[in-house]
């Protein structure tokens, strides 16, 4: 990671980053609910962030990045709708096969685990104002 040490503010920023990121992907699968194709190819594919945690010699502790973002979960489901304007020459459309419920417990999490850093950085904070003020 470097030679210098990670403090407390940059563990639980890199986190927060990487909620961020999945707060985005799964507010990009919940906006494609229902979206439908002329094709399986061209169909929506529910996306998610791959994790990876870094740790750091310097200061023993451990943080988190996005390594990248994949395409997970169902295929798209194939539905027969001839009158649908997307729908292919034998009347068939296909539909992104995203779970809202997954995706809205996904979105619950991320913002818990987002708010969780908050609170990291603001009881660090309060610790060291606490000590400068033992100082005077």
């Amino acid at each position: 990671m470097g030679d210098q040490p990670l403090s407390i503010f940059q563990v639980s920023g890199r986190a927060m980053s990487a909620q961020l990121v999945r707060m985005n992907t799964t507010a990009s699968n919940l906006a494609n609910v229902g979206t439908v194709s002329s094709s399986p190819d061209a169909a929506y594919r529910t996306i998610k962030p791959v994790f990876r945690t870094a740790f750091d010699q310097a200061s023993g502790m451990s943080t988190v990045d996005v390594e990248q973002v994949v395409t997970a979960g169902s295929e798209p489901t194939k539905r027969y709708d001839p009158g649908n304007p997307m729908a292919d020459k034998d009347g068939n459309v296909w539909e992104a096969a995203v779970d809202e419920t997954r995706e809205l417990v996904d979105m619950m999490e991320t913002a818990r685990n987002y708010q969780n850093n908050v609170e990291v950085m603001q009881t660090a904070k309060s610790l060291i104002i606490d000590t400068l003020k033992l100082g005077r």
